[in-house]
């Protein structure tokens, strides 16, 4: 029997366990989180932080496993490549993935290598930061450098706000270290976002998406995505020729990657993000329901070194109209009700909700707070867009006052 070890057990990270077990395979958990859920489909588990790589490599080494996924995670992804590159298991190498994890690092390459790049810097300390400041032109992000699920993240107008944004930051970060970078304005609606597949070092699955992100609560997190991708067909290749290009400097050869890219008014594309890992908020699934391809079954034969056999790529269709949005709340309390009225119950294809009655609920300022995703099928695109625009007129949280 074939052995798969898995960094992480949220939610989100269970269809990958999920998979394996469908398929035979001895699966065995990691996780920090003594109370994660997927302990309970896994059939070994064990309470380590999926960012100690000794501690996780001796566990591997132990069991002998086959192959390791760091499943809709950054900071277990460099974890996942460590291992596998000391076990010699199917991987890509630790360094690049090292580069596409940090986002300091990646900013590093992206700059060294031409890309077009925000001005960023990194920083271990506040004072560092703001004795720095005139070499920045605000609006700023500032982030860490190690987070994801828009973890601590935070855009400033000007130097007073550097000192919460800066403590919020590094609050999230593992290795201490905060990005300050400037802010582009981006010259269409939505982000572009989504995963994309690479099979022996060559982009086979190409799925970009729309990001919507919440303008009443925090305009940097992401609340769905929807598609069809609304930029132009001649942006779509230069997104794909600036990754591949990323891919082709980096040896990487294979695997999931979740990627978000603009253009800024004057130039672009910009690479935002290219974490070395499945999306989160459930992309694959969202994909899935697109184009029929199956994304974590593709990650998870991948990492038991199948990728010759993997048959990934696909056309998007034309008229079809999807979307996810992320059950959230701009209130804290406890959760009594979420009412889904007649006009978007009819859209709606399949529910998963986190939370249950008189659960604490929290306001929703990182992707880690979300009470749930539903996935949304639309008759065109203009119901799309107005439903993904109005959906608090859609869908109300009813809460009662934390006691």
């Amino acid at each position: 029997m074939r052995k798969v070890m898995f960094l992480g057990g949220s939610i989100q990270q269970l269809p990958a366990i999920q998979y394996a077990q469908k398929q035979g395979y001895h699966t065995i958990l990691c996780d920090f989180l003594q109370d994660n859920p997927g302990q309970y489909y896994s059939d070994e588990f064990y309470c380590e932080s999926t960012t100690d790589k000794e501690a996780i490599c001796i566990i591997a080494m132990q069991k002998k496993i086959d192959g390791i996924v760091a499943y809709a995670s950054d900071p277990a992804a460099a974890t996942a490549a460590f291992v596998s590159n000391r076990l010699n298991l199917p991987s890509n190498s630790y360094e690049s993935v090292l580069v596409l994890s940090n986002k300091y690092l990646f900013r590093e390459f992206l700059f060294k290598n031409n890309f077009n790049c925000p001005k960023a810097k990194s920083f271990k300390n506040v004072e560092e930061a703001i004795n720095s400041l005139s070499e920045f032109q605000f609006p700023l992000i500032v982030k860490p450098t190690d987070s994801s699920g828009s973890k601590g993240v935070s855009k400033i107008d000007k130097q007073e706000e550097l000192n919460d944004a800066f403590n919020t930051a590094i609050s999230y970060s593992k290795n201490n270290q905060v990005i300050i970078e400037e802010f582009i304005e981006m010259s269409h609606e939505y982000m572009v976002g989504g995963d994309i597949f690479v099979v022996n070092g060559k982009i086979d699955f190409f799925g970009l998406l729309n990001c919507h992100r919440s303008k009443e609560i925090n305009s940097l997190v992401p609340i769905g995505k929807s598609y069809p991708l609304l930029i132009e067909e001649e942006k779509i290749h230069l997104i794909h020729d600036e990754l591949q290009k990323v891919i082709t400097l980096l040896d990487i050869r294979m695997g999931a990657f979740n990627i978000e890219v603009m253009f800024s008014k004057d130039r672009g594309p910009y690479i935002i993000e290219m974490g070395p890992r499945n999306g989160g908020n459930m992309i694959p699934q969202l994909l899935q329901i697109i184009t029929g391809v199956d994304l974590v079954e593709a990650t998870v034969e991948a990492a038991l070194g199948k990728i010759d056999e993997l048959k990934v790529g696909c056309s998007l269709p034309l008229d079809s109209y999807f979307s996810t949005y992320i059950i959230h709340s701009s209130k804290a309390g406890r959760l009594k009700n979420i009412i889904f009225s007649k006009d978007i119950q009819e859209n709606i294809i399949d529910k998963i909700i986190f939370k249950e009655v008189n659960e604490e609920v929290e306001i929703f300022d990182n992707s880690s707070k979300a009470m749930g995703i539903i996935f949304l099928k639309y008759r065109s695109l203009e119901e799309l867009n107005f439903k993904m625009k109005n959906m608090n007129k859609f869908i109300e949280i009813q809460l009662d006052d934390m006691e």
